[in-house]
Order: structure tokens, then C-alpha cells, then sequence
């Protein structure tokens, strides 16, 4: 046990308990409206005075609260480096997009990671990569060419989402702490399935498949895209052999339940660190939790705003951590 997360993990403790639960989450969908589910977020604390009236600015501010709480314990900011890194690649892929194609950039980037939109857009510009970290330089250069000189966004899109997963398992791998390899490895496991899956639907080819797929020790990447390949039953009987068989059942049940699934996979990484105390594992996990929140606030959100039946935006919300 270490002591140097004593205080960290109290604080936590402290925080779970605004955390939203299934309950907190279902009275929200219960409200008539758009307007009334923002009313009864800032009920809750959600946002503040500037955005009450604004769902996505009350969402930003909400993913600012979280990184002002980890701030304030007194943690090394660089030990959820692998919670940021699919941002960071998505201002990757938005700055190349935005120099290859000359649009204006408009609400695109993420600036709370290390580099933030406009130092993307200079480093691309000027094709700086080398002041890119190393597991982004090559992807860049790779994808930029694709897109500026083939026109190829689809391509663009592989080499930087390939590279962030890859990013993302070997920060996990090496790190020290185990909610973090757990993490990474339920992170690239389920988008090596959620690419097979689409894969499929869309029949491309293996080729395609092992390109965008990444490594990882809980699935084969081989096994898996030759499922894909055999149709939508042979995925399912792939995936009922290993320790992602949830998948298998909620593809059965529709494309919902999968993309429903995928996210409440994290949940379940992270759910055993509420019994763990003197370790990181709680922190990383309240950061985890708090996202995942903010994404199923999105979506009802999302919902209320297109009138959809209360039903329909039920089968999309996420499993809460608490």
C-alpha cells in the first residue's frame, strides 16, 4: 500500500457521491424536454451561471471540472496521459483535415491535452512533424500524404486511429498501475471489435481490417477479421470464446445494444476499484466514471433535442459507475 494517494482517494470518495446513478439517469430521461433536462443538470450543480441554457457549453465545462479536480490532488498530470490520448489524435486527424482541405476550423479541437488545436494546426502547416511525439510522427506524415495528395480521407482516418490505439496500449502496457493496462486493453479490444463489425456490414476486405485493427493480448486480430469476413454469426461465435462474449450477446440484440455495450465494458474495467483504496486505481477511475457520464448526458440530450420516444433513448444510455 502506498500513503501518497490517501488524501487523492478520500477526496474521491467524497466526489463518487454526486456521481449520477441508473436512478439519477432515468429522471433525467423522464423530463418532457430539452430545456427541462438542462434545468435539472443545473439543479444538480452541472455547468454554471454562463451556461444553463446551453447543453454542449454545460458539457465542456463539465469535462473542465474533471481535470480541475485531478489538478487539485496534487497528481502527476502525465499518469492519465493515457486517458487524453484518443483527443489527441483527434486533433491530429481534425488539423490534418482542416490544413488539406483550407476549411475553416470550427469547434473541432480539444485544447485540455498537450497539444492543443491551434499548436496542431501551426506543427501540421509548416509539416513540423518531427515536433510531434514520436508514436505520432509517422501517422502524420502518412496520413497528410494520403489526404493532400490522394484525396484519400478514408485512409487518413485508418493511420490515425491505428496509431492512437497503438499509442494507447503501449502507454498501458508499461505502466505501473493496473487500472491503467486494464483500461487500455478493454479501450483497443473493443475497437478492434467495433471495426470487424462494421467491416463486415460494409464488406472490406481483410487487408483494410488488419490495417485499422490493433494488437492486443486479449483478442486475435487474425481470428477476429476472418470472422468478419465469414458474416455477422461468425463474429459472434469468435467473440463467445473470449472474455468479450458480452459483445457477442448485445450484437445479437441490435446495433444499439452493441455500441451500448462497448462503452459499459469500461465500466465494468473500472467498477472493481470502488473497493480499493492507497493506489491511483479510484482516481483514474472517477476520471473514467465522470466522462462516461457526460457522454450519456450527451446522448439524452441529443434525444430530447430530436424528440425521440423516451424508450428509444433508453436503449442508448450507458451503465453508471455508481
Amino acid at each position: 500500500m502506498s500513503e501518497r494517494y490517501t488524501y487523492a482517494v478520500a477526496r474521491i470518495r467524497a466526489l463518487e457521491v454526486s456521481l449520477f446513478s441508473n436512478a439519477v439517469i432515468d429522471q433525467l430521461i423522464a423530463c418532457p424536454g430539452y430545456e427541462q433536462c438542462l434545468q435539472f443538470l443545473a439543479e444538480k450543480g452541472w455547468g454554471d451561471a454562463d451556461t444553463s441554457e446551453d447543453g454542449e457549453k454545460m458539457l465542456k465545462r463539465e469535462e473542465e471540472k474533471i481535470w480541475q479536480t485531478v489538478g487539485e490532488l496534487s497528481i502527476d498530470r502525465k499518469k492519465f496521459d493515457v486517458l487524453s490520448c484518443q483527443k489527441l489524435f483527434h486533433n491530429l486527424k481534425a488539423a490534418v483535415k482542416v490544413v488539406c482541405t483550407k476549411e475553416t476550423p470550427k469547434d473541432v479541437f480539444y485544447d485540455d491535452v498537450s497539444i492543443p488545436g491551434e499548436e496542431m494546426l501551426e506543427i501540421i502547416r509548416e509539416k513540423e512533424f518531427g515536433r510531434l511525439p514520436e508514436n505520432m510522427r509517422q501517422a502524420a506524415q502518412q496520413a497528410y500524404e494520403a489526404l493532400l495528395h490522394a484525396g484519400d480521407g478514408q485512409l487518413c482516418d485508418i493511420l490515425i486511429d491505428r496509431a492512437a490505439l497503438d499509442a494507447i496500449y503501449k502507454a498501458g502496457m508499461e505502466a505501473e498501475d493496473e487500472i491503467i493496462r486494464e483500461y487500455a486493453r478493454s479501450v483497443v479490444a473493443v475497437a478492434d471489435i467495433k471495426i470487424a463489425v462494421r467491416a463486415q456490414k460494409t464488406a472490406k476486405p481483410i487487408e483494410f481490417m488488419k490495417q485499422a485493427m490493433a494488437e492486443c493480448d486479449s483478442l486475435s486480430v487474425d481470428q477476429l477479421s476472418r470472422a468478419a469476413l465469414a458474416g455477422p454469426e461468425a463474429i459472434r461465435d469468435y467473440l463467445l470464446g473470449t472474455e468479450y462474449a458480452g459483445g457477442a450477446q448485445a450484437l445479437a440484440e441490435s446495433m444499439s445494444a452493441f455500441e451500448r455495450w462497448c462503452d459499459n465494458r469500461i465500466i465494468e474495467t473500472i467498477s472493481p476499484q470502488k473497493y480499493k483504496a492507497f493506489t491511483i486505481g479510484p482516481v483514474v477511475a472517477y476520471v473514467l466514471a465522470r466522462q462516461n457520464e457526460i457522454k450519456t448526458v450527451r446522448i439524452i440530450l441529443s434525444g430530447k433535442r430530436s424528440e425521440l420516444p423516451d424508450a428509444a433513448i433508453r436503449e442508448r444510455v450507458r451503465e453508471m459507475y455508481v
